[in-house]
């Protein structure tokens, strides 16, 4: 028994130090889950503590009649040749032990079903739609005023922020222009994949202004790991500011003109054109 302990207590101080050695870091993610600012995000979270439930329930079950099995009919304790009760072949028990699990099992699929057809879908009324590309290794934001704002992947700091409004219902339309990329921040959404050649769909309502981190969710490559996601949800005045400096810093770009090339020289006064000459008359 006091063997089983030390090896309870060493697997869970294992458990503990990769959940916080795998959350630390640049872009790195806490173990915690975030408050959700989005109605989404927020469905998400009360799913999991919807599933939680019943999988924590389960799970002490099974674990203390498993340590119940264990301790009671250890063979230090029984004589020699000792065989303890069989229940194979007890038709209720078994009809009981399938049916708990595939009702469960069931009702979280469905659950989940409902929870995914009202998340990742083409929002209505939406009339603004940000289009989000994921390539290897970075995102680009493509705003309705047809400015993109480019969010390259590094470990070395911050990447550029994806301005959003706040109080404002937003689409998000995903698209993948090398392999697959899965977009995810857990305060607003639950993970959306960006997938070449079609088009994925979610949305977001962030109700607090404040700065959201995410990262790709898909292993997508060498440089998966610099794939940060900042969201930084502002007023709408701000918004409206800011998006006024986009344009304005776009339209400088486009009308700053290019150096033209040097003219060709022209030919020398002393130079003759080339002549063909004439066939001799015959």
């Amino acid at each position: 028994m006091r063997v089983t302990l030390r090896a309870l207590v060493w697997t869970f101080g294992l458990i503990v130090a990769v959940v916080l050695v795998s959350s630390c870091g640049i872009g790195g993610l806490s173990p915690i889950f975030p408050t959700p600012v989005s109605p989404n995000g927020q469905d998400i979270y009360n799913l999991y503590e919807i599933i939680s439930v019943p999988a924590i329930i389960i799970f002490i079950a099974v674990e203390a009649s498993l340590l119940w099995v264990v301790v009671k009919y250890r063979r230090s304790r029984q004589p020699a040749g000792y065989v303890p009760p069989q229940i194979h072949g007890n038709t209720r028990l078994e009809i009981v032990w399938t049916i708990a699990p595939l009702i469960v099992v069931l009702a979280i699929a469905a659950y989940s079903f409902d929870i995914l057809q009202k998340n990742f879908q083409p929002i209505s009324p939406s009339n603004y739609t940000i289009v989000v590309s994921g390539h290897q290794f970075g995102w680009n934001y493509t705003y309705p005023e047809n400015f993109t704002i480019h969010q390259e992947g590094t470990l070395a700091g911050d990447v550029t922020p994806f301005v959003v409004p706040t109080h404002r219902l937003i689409r998000l339309q995903f698209q993948g222009t090398d392999v697959i990329h899965s977009w995810w921040v857990p305060a607003i959404s639950g993970k959306t994949d960006a997938v070449p050649g079609y088009d994925n769909f979610s949305w977001l309502n962030i109700s607090t202004e404040g700065t959201y981190r995410g990262e790709c969710a898909e292993l997508c490559g060498v440089g998966h790991s610099t794939m940060q996601i900042i969201v930084q949800a502002v007023s709408e005045a701000t918004f409206n500011g800011w998006v006024q400096e986009q344009l304005a810093a776009q339209q400088k770009a486009n009308a700053t003109p290019s150096p033209s090339p040097s003219p060709s020289p022209s030919p020398s006064p002393s130079a003759s054109p080339s002549v063909k000459p004439s066939a001799s008359p015959s």
